[in-house]
């Protein structure tokens, strides 16, 4: 089956794009130099595609309690024009996807899923909210996703839109107008810098992409594809499904149960099994590991102790550009998971020692 292409696929052709096939979309990989684009982002700014992503939009007097009842957060609590970060999850608490759940109205809510798992999560909210006086519908086909992050983000968005930008708050969104254009300004992103990701109609995407390139000159800016985003999620120490997140672990082995309500009104789906975890603690929980080798851990890659037993499995790692050294996320035995704990990581057949470090790796100053 070929792949789905975004809005802005001819404008990532111009801009001399090498893509990849992500989650069934072609998608953007880099345009020039990932360490380049991963830069920029840290220092300037970086402009992305993610219409990739899954939006559904759930309406209706339950709107909010049907999404207590599916989600691991309590929805209904968020107030309107603003957003939390939240998790759906099996019965047995195992991770199905994590979300952002924006709160449109008092009776609207859009529920931004991860491309790979759009699919599923709309399957398993219209399953959910069956029993609720609400609308679930699949929303995905009527957004682009665009996302301008970096310390010059407000800069090149200041002069494009008549939003006073001081006043969006982050986990907060707007509907307003970039570039003439209609869009829902969201202070929210994936690489642990200030940013903004706009929802745009799909006609209206090369506009807009257009227009921030154009703003973005006097910033250099840089158009940014999926490589990029993985080292800077990665930094920031930001889970990713399929790796940190999958459905053999519960939100609290990968030290997000902060994301489980136990404590609101009535039952939601994997409640039981969550709060069993919560009580007895997890055997294994996710951990940062530098290393000053220049070969980084990779996905998969077992963690040994100073043994030499297996502790654990390595879930991301790379080179870190900002950094300047290697650093991995890891589940491990809780044992081994104090900050400053000797460790070793086989690298293909090799041992290379590396050290259980506290997340994040990297934290913007402001």
């Amino acid at each position: 089956m070929e792949s789905r292409r975004t809005p802005l696929h001819a404008e990532h052709e111009a801009l001399g794009a090498m893509f990849t096939d992500f989650a069934g979309w072609r998608m953007p990989l880099r345009y020039d130099s990932e360490l380049a684009e991963h830069h920029a982002v840290r220092t300037t700014a970086g402009l992305f595609d993610l219409t990739h992503m899954g939006e559904i939009v759930l309406t209706g007097p339950e709107a909010g309690a049907a999404l207590d009842h599916a989600l691991v957060g309590h929805s209904s609590a968020i107030g309107v024009g603003r957003a939390r970060y939240t998790m759906i999850t099996r019965v047995d608490g195992g991770v199905l996807d994590d979300l952002i759940v924006y709160r449109l109205g008092e009776t609207e809510y859009l529920v931004v899923a991860n491309a790979s798992n759009a699919e599923l999560v709309f399957g398993e909210l219209v399953e959910r909210a069956a029993d609720f006086d609400t609308e679930v519908v699949d929303r995905s086909q009527d957004y682009a996703l665009l996302a301008v992050q970096g310390p010059a983000s407000t800069a090149i968005l200041a002069g494009l839109t008549p939003t006073d930008l001081a006043t969006v708050k982050y986990y907060a969104s707007y509907p307003t107008e970039v570039a003439g254009t209609p869009v829902l300004l969201a202070r929210t992103g994936y690489t642990g810098e200030d940013g903004f990701e706009l929802f745009v109609a799909p006609a209206d995407a090369p506009a807009v992409w257009a227009a921030l390139l154009e703003a973005g000159k006097a910033h250099d800016l840089k158009p940014a594809g999926l490589g990029c985003r993985d080292t800077l999620r990665l930094e920031a120490g930001m889970p990713l499904y399929g790796n940190e997140l999958d459905t053999a672990h519960t939100p609290y082995h990968a030290n997000l149960g902060r994301v489980v309500k136990l404590d609101k009104p009535g039952d939601f789906v994997g409640r039981e099994a969550l709060a069993a975890v919560a009580e007895s603690g997890v055997d294994t929980t996710l951990v940062g590991l530098r290393s000053e080798g220049r070969r980084a851990p990779r996905h998969g890659y077992t963690v040994l102790d100073a043994e030499g037993a297996a502790v654990g499995e390595v879930t991301s790692g790379a080179l870190s550009p900002t950094l300047g050294y290697s650093v991995a996320m890891a589940y491990v035995a809780r044992s081994s998971a104090e900050p400053g704990t000797k460790l070793a990581v086989d690298v293909r057949g090799r041992q290379e020692p590396v050290e259980v470090v506290a997340l994040p790796f990297y934290k913007r100053a402001n």
